[in-house]
């Protein structure tokens, strides 16, 4: 199922990014396998479930020579490898780049960090917070006059470095197709959420986005882009761009012309949003989706990850699923004629490693030699 399907991928496993290019790969169809250190990733153990499903996964210690040799050997028959490693450390375990491929001229080997393979930054730590405040995007984001809001670990961890490393690899695969080579993917989580912050960056060549944070029409610095509390403590957002959208929300809100006739002078930005503020303020989150849900106000109810799943919305187009439990997204985007499979759940560490290399071509005796040595575990 899904528009990958056999595919082969290997996942050299980590945390956050990686897990979660895994995820991508793995809900389109491909075959991802995932592996693990004997006895799992400590540092995995909180929220990594659903970014974990729709994997096999097998147990390798890399700090054995015949662990290293197990998947070397899986590499020869396997489309893809990506790493989440510091530079230079795959190489030391003896599964980088050149010792990868030497069995398989046609393996894409991805590389995923937060500065990139070189410059001055490669080997040093960081995290999305750090790696977005070099691209400029963590200071764009935030309300005037307040310091820079990280969002969550969206655009690094995920936007920048997951989503981008998923979609090298599907480049890459393409490419190979036509050359009959693999190539290396050097994906930084810095770069990757640059990227993402391109409109902006075209916005302020061109004179229309500056560093004061808050001020901007996409920012929260305008009347009629912004989020709303209401009367019940909850919140609406609204994001009436175009004339036609911000009159109908005039009309639905009974705006007054004087009060709000002007919509794009910045000048009167400010004193407009206290306005709207108090009138948000006068009914129920509810009372407000009556009154607005479903027209073109461009309108919606600011939910919680409790309440997304059972809004209507969601439910009509199955965007929420539950997997043993789990409610989750259902795998994005949707294919016509290659439909994803229902997610399978998060399996521990080393579930699948004898299925897993017997269908690989080793053989009963050489897997059991394995486990028996350590190089490999079995749940």
């Amino acid at each position: 199922m899904g528009p990958l399907q056999g595919l082969k991928v290997i996942e050299l496993a980590g945390i956050g990014p990686g897990p979660f290019c895994g995820m991508m790969l793995a809900d389109m169809g491909a075959e991802v396998i995932r592996v693990d250190r004997p006895g799992g990733n400590p540092s995995a153990a909180g929220g990594h479930d659903i970014l974990f499903r729709n994997r096999k996964s097998i147990a390798v210690n890399l700090k054995s020579p015949e662990g290293v040799e197990t998947i070397l050997k899986l590499c020869e028959q396997a489309d893809a490898i990506f790493e989440g490693y510091r530079p230079g450390v795959a190489e030391r375990l003896g599964v980088g780049p050149e010792q990868c491929t030497a069995r398989n001229e046609k393996l894409v080997y991805g590389r995923m960090t937060g500065w990139g393979q070189t410059g001055p930054l490669s080997k040093s730590a960081g995290h999305d917070i750090n790696y977005i405040s070099i691209s400029g995007a963590l200071h764009a984001v935030g309300r005037a006059g307040e310091k820079p809001m990280p969002p969550l670990n969206l655009f690094g961890d995920f936007g920048g470095g997951g989503m981008m490393m998923a979609y090298g690899i599907v480049c890459a695969l393409l490419e190979a197709q036509r050359s009959g080579k693999g190539q290396v993917i050097d994906c930084s989580m810095h770069e990757g959420s640059a990227a993402l912050m391109a409109m902006f960056y075209g916005l302020r060549a061109n004179g229309l986005f500056s560093d004061n944070r808050g001020t901007h029409m996409l920012d929260t610095g305008a009347h009629f882009y912004d989020v709303y509390e209401t009367k019940d403590g909850k919140y609406i957002s609204i994001g009436s761009i175009e004339p036609q959208f911000y009159e109908l929300l005039k009309e639905k809100a009974q705006l007054s012309l004087d009060d709000f006739g002007m919509q794009m002078n910045p000048a009167m930005w400010p004193e407009q949003k206290q306005k709207m503020e108090a009138v948000f303020k006068s009914k129920t989150r509810d009372e407000w989706c009556e009154i607005m849900e479903g027209s073109d106000v461009c309108f919606a109810p600011v939910l919680g990850l409790a309440e997304a799943p059972s809004h209507p919305h969601n439910v009509a187009r199955n965007s929420f699923i539950e997997v043993e439990g789990v409610v989750q997204h259902a795998p994005t985007p949707r294919f016509s004629r290659t439909p994803s499979g229902t997610p399978t759940p998060m399996r521990t560490p080393g579930t699948h490693t004898k299925d897993t290399l017997l269908a690989f071509g080793f053989d009963e005796v050489e897997v059991e030699g394995l486990l028996a040595s350590g190089a490999v575990a079995q749940l």
